[in-house]
């Protein structure tokens, strides 16, 4: 099943992490880096892309993003670079 939606966290340029969700990552990340996206982003630009995470629908990718953004930055930067045993635990 394809995604529906995407949650994602991108890097500012003040090395702070920004989380959301959308629908079109590439589109929202030129968002963001025009000074059009959350209000947040846009006195923190550029961002870059860090971590991107699938969902089925809209709702869940809400759900998702709620959830991540109650977390510690450390947990945040484990997700978006995991370790490398992490990973071949993951394959």
């Amino acid at each position: 099943m394809a995604a529906k939606a995407f949650v994602y966290i991108v890097r500012c340029a003040d090395n702070t992490l920004y989380t959301g969700w959308t629908t079109d990552v590439e589109r929202r990340v030129r968002t963001h880096n025009a000074g059009r996206g959350a209000q947040y982003t846009r006195r923190r630009m550029p961002v870059e892309l860090v971590y991107l995470e699938p969902q089925p629908s809209r709702a869940d990718a809400m759900r998702r993003e709620a959830a991540i953004k109650r977390w510690p930055r450390k947990r945040k930067l484990a997700l978006a670079h995991p370790s490398p045993a992490r990973k071949r635990r993951r394959s």
